[in-house]
């Protein structure tokens, strides 16, 4: 095996998607009760535009490089897999690379019928959906789940484990041609947040129980009305504001929950554990066909600044793909 690699780096340490430059550095050597992946595909995710603007720092003991999901073959094996075996896994940083290290616990088999590009796209979507809706917001069978962003990759990703839950979806985004596609992505309803009044087309579906959010503040007054007794809202990003005024008195007439949680920072023993919850129950919905990632666009590793800048301009529908 090849001691050199290409990667992909920030120019600058941060900066514009023209800052993601393509350099040759050392493969990565595995420790203890770490697999080394030959990289074949890694999902380019919004936590990375951050991470490139300086915003968004790897936690402590994580590679510096971009990158939190590949789909590869195990170059250097541990815990529960073979040379050769074909993987997906969710990383702390570092899949942007032709190689890449990752504890043996957060890798997943590949789906059967997968390539590695559909495959790349599942870990950081499914296990922040996963974790969100079905563990902090607790989505049961028969309740609705409001997704903003309906047609982004969190949004697809939610729609479909939700339908496979059981669950009704109602899904927004920004224009009649986002309605559009969240509705042939099977959403029940969908809302043109452009034009419509998201909380009055939920009050008059019936109300919702939960609320995955990645807007922040200035949806929350509209969630929280949006919002049947007992209903939770949970938040995994701000990007429409990063503090909330809270009316207390409705908040405790409503009995409602106000949550939310990250996915990097985790320790790796309950990534370890959500792994495990993943392939327990993702993974069947999968087999059965129920779920199959949107890959809206992929480009090869070398042009990951295009991928960036792709990403940013917010037409995609679903996933974006590194080919190493």
């Amino acid at each position: 095996m090849t001691s050199r690699m290409t990667a992909i780096a920030i120019d600058g340490g941060k900066g514009p998607a023209e800052a993601l430059k393509p350099v040759s550095v050392s493969v990565p050597e595995p420790g203890p009760g770490q697999i080394l992946i030959r990289v074949r595909a890694a999902g380019v995710n919004r936590p990375d535009l951050l991470q490139r603007l300086g915003y968004y720092p790897p936690p402590p003991g994580a590679p510096d490089g971009l990158g939190l999901e590949v789909a590869g073959e195990v170059a250097v094996a541990a815990g529960r897999w073979a040379v050769g075996d074909r993987v997906t896994a969710l990383l702390g940083g570092g899949g942007y690379a032709e190689y890449a290290v990752v504890d043996a616990r957060h890798a997943l088999p590949i789906p059967d019928g997968f390539d590695f590009v559909h495959a790349a796209a599942l870990p950081e979507t499914v296990f922040t959906v996963y974790a969100n809706v079905f563990e902090h917001g607790a989505l049961k069978l028969g309740e609705t789940l409001l997704v903003h962003g309906g047609t982004s990759g969190i949004g697809t990703t939610a729609i479909a484990l939700a339908k496979a839950a059981g669950a009704k979806v109602i899904a927004t985004g920004r224009g009649a041609d986002k309605k559009a596609q969240a509705l042939a992505l099977g959403a029940d309803v969908a809302v043109d947040a452009l034009t419509e009044d998201f909380a009055q087309v939920a009050k008059d579906y019936g109300g919702v129980d939960v609320v995955l959010d990645m807007v922040g503040a200035s949806y929350f007054e509209k969630n929280l009305e949006a919002l049947n007794t007992g209903g939770r809202i949970v938040y995994i990003a701000s990007l429409g504001g990063a503090v909330i005024e809270v009316p207390v008195m409705k908040l405790m007439q409503k009995r409602a929950l106000i949550t939310g949680s990250t996915l990097r920072p985790r320790s790796s023993d309950e990534k370890a554990r959500l792994a495990a919850e993943v392939e327990r129950v993702v993974w069947p919905w999968i087999a059965a066909g129920q779920i199959k990632p949107i890959v809206d666009a992929t480009f090869p590793l070398a042009q990951a600044a295009q991928a960036h800048a792709h990403l940013e301009a917010g037409a995609h529908v679903g996933k974006v793909v590194l080919i190493a």
